[in-house]
């Protein structure tokens, strides 16, 4: 008799143990949807958001049209970025773009081709626009430079990869939300420019981009997409010269950029050293004395470390992201790689230098 009470005990713990297996499993289930469906909503929501990269200097051309041209003849840069990979579909962006500085016109060309994907639901934009730059010299060390972004915009969400609350209500993997059925592709022209002034060792200018602030609604009602004003500097100082008076062997180079974009505002604030080939530098993102809306925290967002190797017609570079805002280190920061090749045609002789390059960040 004991021996059977301790067999139904047995048995009844067993039960009891897959019941909370399952159960266990059950709530697992749910919070990945209901992340996935904040992440999608999210996405939504901070739309109007342009994406950025933490080594924005090698992205000169999205950061500002008016760096069009500022290289040395031909310049390819290659840029891309995972956001939050410890997420439910992660934030994957990248940044192609060609420039050609023709000195005979003392102008710049260039092409950006950019693609950002976001959340389960896939919110994708792509852009393709045509740069043009102008640069006049003011003295023998100073040039301005003025540029314009030409650029026509798709954004697209893909619907069958969101979780909606009729979903999780009934457990079926396909949403009957009537709501499904408004959203649409949008596209849309969009314009942006940007001055710039530079010598040797500093740069500073001011970027305005989607000055038309175009619709982006993607269920046909109206939300424009709010300009977005960038003022971003620095300096380049030399810590130990060659043998050549320019012959800069290492040095230092703290420098900034500053977003303000509707309601939102954002300061990258660091510096970068290099010692001939190896670069490495330090960033804050966030607004050290600010504090978040309607919050006593402070506006902190990532620290990020950058590591890279620069040679005279090529770099690359690294970087990290270490989130230190709200969301925790748990997302998995955001890893970013780098691809500059600027150089000059092999077949075109050596031109001497009528307007200075683009200082180096």
């Amino acid at each position: 008799m004991k021996n059977q009470e301790f067999l139904n005990t047995q048995e009844l713990v067993i039960k009891n143990l897959n019941r909370r297996r399952k159960l266990d499993i059950l709530i697992r289930k749910i919070g990945i949807l209901l992340m996935t469906g904040m992440l999608a909503f999210a996405s939504i929501e901070v739309k109007a958001q342009d994406f950025q990269f933490s080594q924005y200097y090698a992205s000169p051309l999205y950061l500002n049209p008016a760096f069009t041209g500022t290289g040395k003849m031909h310049r390819l840069n290659i840029n891309g970025r995972l956001q939050w990979p410890n997420l439910p579909k992660a934030y994957r962006t990248m940044a192609v773009s060609y420039d050609y500085n023709l000195e005979s016109l003392s102008s710049g060309f260039g092409l950006l081709l950019t693609n950002d994907v976001a959340g389960s639901g896939n919110l994708g934009n792509t852009n393709v626009g045509f740069l043009y730059s102008y640069k006049a010299q003011i003295n023998k060390k100073l040039v301005i430079s003025a540029g314009t972004h030409f650029a026509y915009n798709f954004t697209g969400l893909n619907s069958s990869g969101l979780t909606l609350g009729d979903q999780l209500a009934d457990d079926r993997s396909v949403s009957f939300d009537g709501e499904l059925s408004n959203v649409q592709k949008v596209r849309y022209f969009d314009f942006s420019s940007g001055i710039l002034a530079y010598t040797k060792m500093f740069w500073a200018g001011v970027a305005f981009h989607h000055i038309t602030e175009p619709n982006q609604s993607l269920i046909g009602d109206t939300n424009p997409l709010d300009m977005k004003v960038s003022v971003h500097g620095g300096i380049r100082i030399p810590l130990y010269r060659g043998p050549k008076e320019f012959d800069n062997i290492s040095s230092i180079a703290p420098s900034f950029i500053y977003k303000q974009q509707g309601e939102f505002n954002q300061l990258d604030l660091g510096i970068n050293w290099h010692y001939n080939p190896i670069s490495a530098g330090v960033w804050y993102r966030g607004v050290p004395f600010g504090k978040a809306e309607n919050s006593n925290i402070y506006d902190r967002d990532a620290l990020i470390f950058m590591f890279g190797l620069k040679f005279p017609d090529f770099e690359v570079g690294y970087s990290y992201d270490f989130t230190i805002s709200d969301i925790g280190d748990a997302s998995g920061g955001a890893h970013e790689i780098s691809i500059v090749y600027d150089f000059v045609a092999k077949f075109k002789k050596k031109r001497k230098e009528r307007f200075l390059p683009c200082p180096s960040f």
